[in-house]
């Protein structure tokens, strides 16, 4: 048997690190190190063909600008008329909710007067409980509000905003503050009830799909010891924790002789059984 040299071709990765450029500029960079810089028409073809792209694309560039800072009033316009549109509608949902409590208070008006003193008491205070009438007594008001802007003092790029107040935050609180003793609560004047909700819709807070703004201010009327026992609470502490690392805004005080307004009629949904719906036979095989 005759020995045969083998020959391994180099490996392809170890061939493109040894060597990184394409042939072709290798033989480019030794054609222009033979010729030199172009001259005559050459190199004025070069330099004009470089002016001329510069150019191009400061003109492009000079369009862009204008056509952003042109189309920029129309957005603000335009955002403008959105937030007066809400304003608008908020102010008629105010007003409506205005006359609403007064027709209410009407209607309770004239019921007491039909029925007697121990029926109409029991009636008002089945309404408190469930938060359908305006309540009145000693509680605790607990404020609560972002963060400041924070900023990288380095890079002035915005930190991860870890001091933002979000809807489960108020959800926490108010729960703590039904596990304290709580009778009836409100967050920014809306009153809460067995079928209230609290959740988020993009960056804003809705409360009975009522928007809320910072500050967010809770209103519970209680018994005496529960300012006390909301303050030792694992709630109470996780925020004073955020006050500390992330600067949110904290505080609980006591408040003498608090009203809480009214909550909206519920609208409740519940099913019936069909009047129509029969059995239907269970059949085996064969008939059976």
């Amino acid at each position: 048997m005759n020995d045969k040299t083998r020959v391994y071709a180099p490996d392809f990765l170890t061939e493109l690190f040894r060597n990184p450029l394409d042939p072709g500029y290798a033989d480019a960079a030794r054609r222009k190190a033979i010729a030199g810089e172009p001259r005559g028409w050459r190199g004025t073809g070069v330099r004009l063909v470089s002016a001329l792209t510069l150019v191009a694309v400061g003109f492009l560039l000079v369009v862009a600008y204008r056509q952003t800072m042109a189309d920029e009033p129309s957005r603000t316009q335009a955002r403008a008329g959105l937030v007066d549109q809400i304003e608008q509608r908020q102010a008629v949902t105010d007003d409506l909710q205005s006359e609403a409590d007064q027709l209410r208070d009407e209607v309770a008006r004239q019921r007491d007067a039909v029925l007697d003193d121990r029926d109409a008491a029991r009636l008002r205070d089945q309404e408190a409980a469930a938060g359908l009438a305006r309540v009145r007594g000693d509680g605790v008001e607990v404020r609560l509000d972002d963060a400041p802007d924070a900023v990288d003092a380095v890079t002035g790029a915005g930190k991860p905003d870890l001091g933002r107040v979000l809807d489960r935050d108020l959800q926490d609180i108010a729960n703590a503050l039904w596990s304290a003793g709580a009778e009836a609560i409100s967050i920014n004047d809306q009153r809460l009830t067995a079928t209230s909700t609290i959740r988020a819709a993009g960056s804003a807070i809705l409360v009975d799909f009522r928007p809320v703004t910072r500050p967010y201010v809770v209103r519970a009327i209680g018994p005496g010891d529960m300012e006390d026992d909301f303050k030792d609470s694992a709630t109470a502490r996780l925020f004073r924790a955020l006050v500390e690392d992330e600067g949110m805004s904290f505080s609980v005080r006591g408040v003498d002789d608090l009203t809480l307004p009214a909550a909206s009629e519920p609208q409740l949904r519940f099913a019936t059984p069909s009047p129509t719906a029969t059995p239907t036979p269970r059949t085996t095989e064969g008939g059976k």
